[in-house]
């Protein structure tokens, strides 16, 4: 599977966006799919994960109760909802699939990934 990750940007403090990954590939619809994200000197982390039907999600604690996973199948597209930003969520957010369809933060698991896009919370 191919991920094409968008929706990236420049955005104040307790602003909002939107994140999309879309998905090549007949199988989508059976993959748990993940959002992972890279700050500059850090290592790669987990933000959240849905499971192969939608009905399942996990979020790291950083983004508990801010952030919103969720995906249609019928568009081959996950999505991030995020609102109320902060300055430390800044950094390069990745999309990942993992064949298997049920959650898991752990990254390892996750056999494809998308390109990146880079999200900006600056005043």
């Amino acid at each position: 599977v191919q991920l094409q990750a968008s929706g990236g940007g420049l955005v104040q403090p307790g602003g909002s966006l939107r994140l999309s990954c879309a998905a090549s590939g007949r199988t989508f619809r059976s993959y748990g799919m993940g959002w992972f994200r890279q700050a500059p000197g850090k290592e790669r982390e987990f933000v959240a994960t849905i499971s192969w039907s939608g009905g399942t999600t996990d979020y790291a604690n950083s983004v508990k109760g801010r952030f919103t996973i969720s995906r249609d199948n019928a568009k081959n597209t996950v999505y991030l909802q995020m609102n109320r930003l902060k300055p430390e969520d800044t950094a390069v957010y990745y999309c990942a699939a993992k064949p298997t369809g049920w959650i898991t933060q752990a990254i390892q698991q996750y056999d494809f990934w998308g390109q990146g896009t880079l999200v900006t919370v600056s005043s």
